[in-house]
């Protein structure tokens, strides 16, 4: 599998990858490496665009939310040097309104998080007319609730008054889930 994944990637193997979570855009980075890409990877828009400005990729996978801005900018920039290239957009708020925007300003495909490997190299490697196929276990609809829930919580420094009111959900029920495993 790994020839046939060299074979279609092609000549040009640079891959992007724009993540502010440190430890997944590691992970990532190895993981596409090892399926032949040759990785850079950036922590920032800012970072993300000054490299794809200086060495616009064939390949590129950008978060949508980061710490200094929105990933879209990134994407835009990436199409703007190198029109060719295969963008994969991804998120952990998976939403319509902004699969659409990202599809628009030129992403190949959009992602959840958490994506993997596999996932991420069949967007990226997909035919303009076959869309990947379908997760092997995609996550359950709570799971996806679950992980909303504690990223939001963790992005009000973990204050669940604050989370409950962003959330609009009651303080007590919101202190209920916190205090339950994770779903499966």
């Amino acid at each position: 599998m790994a020839e046939r994944e060299l074979q279609d990637i092609g000549e040009d193997r640079s891959l992007l990858i724009v993540d502010d979570d440190e430890p997944f855009l590691r992970r990532l980075a190895r993981a596409m490496e090892k399926r032949g890409f040759e990785t850079e990877t950036a922590l920032s828009v800012a970072a993300g665009k000054a490299i794809a400005t200086a060495r616009p990729p064939a390949y590129a996978v950008v978060d949508l939310r980061l710490e200094d801005g929105n990933g879209l900018d990134v994407v835009e920039t990436i199409r703007e040097k190198r029109p060719d290239a295969r963008v994969v957009v991804l998120t952990g708020y998976g939403a319509i309104a902004t699969a659409v925007a990202a599809v628009k300003i030129g992403a190949t495909d959009y992602l959840s998080k958490p994506a993997d490997a596999n996932d991420v190299t069949a967007a990226l490697l997909a035919d303009g007319d076959n869309l990947p196929p379908p997760p092997e276990n995609p996550m359950s609809a709570d799971r996806v609730r679950w992980e909303h829930i504690q990223r939001v919580y963790e992005l009000c420094d973990r204050n669940v008054s604050e989370t409950a009111r962003r959330l609009n959900m009651h303080r007590r029920t919101l202190q209920r889930i916190l205090a339950k495993r994770s779903p499966r």
